[in-house]
């Protein structure tokens, strides 16, 4: 009998835990922080992106407001971050106190898994709905979307293209790039909406425009803004561009475009719990949203820049669509099957570079070799 009430008792606490940790914060910034620096005065966040220094912003940003922290944000394809921590929880040496990625299929599980530390950072009843899992497991943290970026003085006196079929003018052949849509799940999401409304016909125009091809989807909108080539739609942009730029963002008027909120969430087991803490709070505090991202916020009351409206607003956002798309890996596995026809192989090595199994900081971009690429 003891042992029994022994256990209801343990079982009552944990559970007690739990809900607390599930509660809105209410405490600041600066009280957060007090508490973080007493955790050694670092924190290791496994992020998904393209290249090594792509969070370099993010980090510099946070290491100014918290002086004495070190931000260590590592990185990589969210496809490998996520099974690389698959493979770290398996071995029992969980690396990431943060995990911030575009695999939004992998989130429901880790929770059902009890692998993610539940938390709601202040604010979280701003934080739109959709945005954010409601026992507090994740949240998305910003959004991002895939849709067309042009050089306007690449491009003459042509008119940037707007919608899907834009793509297939003859003035635009060779000198369209995109990401392999084979190779990342937002860009295939795109192809695949694209030629649902269209049918494969354009695919294999936009074939016969000669696109160039490569690895990550930082490179497309790279080499628009170099001039190398005029346009993509398979890079996100700002929605607050540099008039001195010739680079400009447009969403499609016509047909779809690609935006998600970037899942983040605090991984069971981190070990920097309050600094943690303080990282969500920091991205998600309207200054952040509003003055540090330069695309949508996750929250309904920080407006977006004139001219455009929040994303949720947008019905070709296919917000709710991407995210069944992503949990559908099934379906995933048979069209990225299906367009592999047509773009071949991916070529080249990763633009995030080789990580290995347990990577603690970010790789010096310096130690990169120009990835490959492919028509």
């Amino acid at each position: 009998m003891k042992k029994i009430l022994a256990l209801a008792t343990l079982a009552l606490s944990l559970i007690g835990i739990t809900a607390r940790a599930a509660e809105v914060e209410t405490r600041s910034l600066d009280e957060i922080y007090e508490q973080a620096l007493k955790e050694g005065g670092s924190l290791t966040v496994y992020a998904g992106g393209d290249t090594p220094d792509q969070q370099d912003g993010i980090k510099a940003a946070f290491e100014k407001r918290f002086p004495g922290i070190t931000l260590n944000v590592v990185v990589d394809y969210s496809k490998v971050h996520s099974a690389r921590l698959d493979q770290q929880f398996e071995d029992r040496h969980v690396i990431p106190d943060i995990i911030q990625l575009q695999t939004l299929q992998d989130f429901p599980r880790w929770r059902r898994e009890g692998k993610l530390v539940p938390y709601k950072p202040a604010g979280w009843d701003s934080i739109y709905s959709s945005f954010k899992d409601q026992t507090g497991a994740w949240t998305g943290v910003f959004v991002d979307a895939f849709s067309n970026v042009a050089n306007i003085q690449a491009l003459g006196k042509d008119d940037a293209p707007l919608n899907a079929p834009d793509y297939l003018k003859p003035e635009l052949k060779g000198k369209i790039v995109s990401t392999y849509p084979n190779d990342d799940d937002a860009v295939l999401f795109w192809y695949k909406q694209t030629i649902d409304r269209h049918g494969w016909e354009w695919m294999q125009g936009l074939m016969q425009q000669q696109p160039h091809f490569v690895r990550g989807t930082q490179a497309p909108a790279d080499e628009v803004a170099a001039g190398k080539y005029a346009v993509t739609f398979t890079s996100d942009g700002s929605l607050r561009p540099d008039e001195k730029s010739p680079v400009r963002f447009a969403l499609p008027s016509n047909d779809g475009f690609v935006a998600w909120a970037q899942r983040a969430a605090i991984v069971k087991g981190a070990r920097h719990l309050e600094t943690a803490r303080l990282y969500l709070n920091w991205l998600l505090d309207k200054d952040t949203q509003q003055n540090v991202w330069t695309m949508w916020s996750v929250r309904t009351d920080v407006q977006p820049p004139a001219g455009y409206k929040p994303v949720w607003e947008y019905s070709n956002a296919n917000l709710s669509a991407f995210e069944r798309f992503m949990a559908d890996r099934d379906g995933v596995e048979r069209f990225r099957s299906r367009i592999q026809l047509y773009v071949g192989d991916v070529q080249g090595p990763s633009s995030a570079g080789v990580l290995g199994m347990t990577p603690t900081r970010a790789l010096d971009p310096a130690t990169l070799k120009a990835p490959a690429t492919g028509k």
